[in-house]
């Protein structure tokens, strides 16, 4: 899955995205940079 790294200021791919949801009930991947191993997040859409 692709994520904007707020480090590296580029879209990449994320490495060891998981699907985690938040305290409000919406669903995210989380994962990490493999440039700068920075941690990404992305907001899914609505089940």
């Amino acid at each position: 899955m692709e994520a904007y790294c707020v480090k590296c200021k580029k879209k990449k791919e994320m490495q060891n995205g998981k699907e985690v949801t938040t305290k409000n009930g919406r669903r995210m991947m989380k994962g990490k940079c493999p440039t700068c191993d920075t941690t990404m997040c992305r907001i899914l859409g609505k089940k």
